[in-house]
């Protein structure tokens, strides 16, 4: 009776374990659906850090759920909760005995916004191994492309747009594709490509923005294509590149006008026409920093074309080559400073005018320029020492008489003003220097003498 007795009592303790079990896995389920139901609300209403706490709970009870994986490390990258979405990934990774395909792709995006280009790279690579859907394997195409532009990686940019169209054909992937043609200078199919992405939906959204774009630079492509076969002929031709850049500046195509100003500047780091190109080309890209590390500031002096003259481009290269050459380099280096000064570059135009200076300290224009750049820049006491030493090597200069007689103004020595002015009037007779004369005597009460110079300026504007 007793075996009888422990044989009912463990029968009935496995029963009501049984029935433990059926109700926990029965909660389990009722909760699971819960959790579902609250996921799919949360994905309604597009609330991401709901949807990260939801799909956390679910993984926790059903870690093989790829697409409930999936869907949290989605959010958490779309919510830029870097590392918590790497935390996700070890975990995921940890309940499966073969990765999912997805970890990869999710891996990349991990390593790009740490700047680790390399590490996304292999990553969506292994993604594309893995065979996904045509479109998932032209999205990681796109990244790796994108990617690549980050790296200045214009011929694996160009390959990884094709493989993208391979992948899955779209106008938008076509535009893209053109564009990366035109960094490699492959205008013909580049132009090729918005053909057909035209002809696949003229309304799409990139074809409407980039078809005009691509219009504005066919006028400037004969003489664009001249300048390429002299560059395939010598690439390292600093000259050619600098003188292609503009066009492209022109155009509108600020990035090709930066490539070619930069690589100028690798060849020539002396070159001020490749330092300016190039600082002109950030500052056409939004990238006044940079512009600024070269020492150029936002108040580049731009045409009415909003670009810097051609007249300024070539004074600065024709003075490059002089220094460079050791030609006149005093000389050279202050005319540079003048050009640099017009175009309101005074840090710049200040260290070629004391350059000038250290060549041949008795270079008149040197301190002319170190003068103006100098009160430009706020320094009005350093800037009358070196237009007065300016005056004394060239005392027949009008222009310098002016200018010394402007900065002693400023700097309310208007006698001294009024005294350099009229020197500057003696040599040659000017408008703007009556102006300032004029304006200096009144401050002093000389009414009479104020009068007679505003009748004779009067008289100089009939003429």
């Amino acid at each position: 009776m007793l075996h009888r007795s422990n044989i009912l009592t463990r029968t009935f303790g496995l029963l009501l374990l049984l029935l433990w079990a059926v109700e926990f896995s029965l909660a389990v389920e009722n909760d699971l659906g819960r959790l579902r139901r609250e996921l799919t609300a949360a994905e309604n209403q597009d609330d991401k850090p709901a949807i990260v706490e939801i799909a956390r709970r679910i993984v926790a009870v059903t870690p093989n759920d790829d697409s409930i994986w999936d869907k949290l490390a989605a959010n958490q990258l779309a919510l830029e909760d870097i590392d918590r979405l790497e935390q996700t990934l070890n975990a995921w990774e940890k309940v499966r005995k073969i990765p999912a395909a997805g970890i990869q792709d999710f891996r990349g995006d991990l390593a790009v916004r740490r700047n680790q280009y390399d590490e996304a790279e292999r990553h969506w690579l292994a993604f594309v191994r893995s065979k996904p859907a045509r479109e998932d394997a032209a999205v990681v195409y796109d990244k790796l492309a994108a990617a690549s532009v980050e790296q200045s990686r214009w011929i694996e940019n160009e390959k990884y747009c094709a493989q993208a169209i391979a992948a899955r054909d779209s106008p938008a992937r076509r535009v893209t594709h053109a564009a990366a043609l035109l960094r490699l200078h492959r205008w013909d199919t580049a132009y090729a490509e918005m053909v057909k992405a035209n002809k696949m939906d003229s309304a799409d959204g990139a074809v409407k923005e980039w078809l005009p774009e691509f219009e504005k630079l066919r006028e400037f492509l004969p003489t664009i294509k001249t300048w390429d076969h002299r560059l395939t002929q010598n690439p390292n031709d600093a000259a050619a590149l600098l003188e292609q850049a503009p066009l492209f500046t022109k155009a509108g195509r600020a990035p090709l006008a930066l490539d070619n100003a930069k690589g100028a500047l690798e060849l020539q780091p002396a070159s001020m026409r490749a330092r300016i190109q190039t600082a002109e080309a950030l500052l056409d890209l939004g990238r006044t920093k940079e512009a600024n590390q070269l020492q150029v500031s936002s108040h580049l002096v731009r045409g009415k074309d909003t670009h810097v003259s051609d007249a300024a481009l070539r004074a600065l290269g024709e003075n490059d080559e002089h220094i460079s050459q050791n030609q006149q380099t005093a000389t050279a280096l202050a005319a540079r400073a003048g050009t640099l000064r017009e175009l309101k570059q005074y840090v710049l135009a200040l260290a070629d005018a004391r350059a000038a200076i250290q060549v041949d300290e008795k270079n008149a224009a040197g301190h002319a320029e170190a003068a103006r750049s100098l009160e430009k820049l706020d320094h009005s006491r350093e800037a009358l020492n070196e237009i007065k030493r300016a005056s004394e090597l060239a005392p027949n200069d009008p222009a310098i008489w002016f200018d010394r007689g402007r900065i002693e103004g400023a700097r309310a020595d208007f006698p001294g003003a009024i005294e350099s002015l009229t020197r500057s009037l003696k040599i040659s007779e000017s408008l703007m220097v009556l102006q300032e004369r004029e304006r200096c005597e009144r401050r002093l009460g000389r009414i009479n003498k104020a009068d007679a110079d505003a009748a004779r300026i009067g008289e100089l504007k009939e003429k």
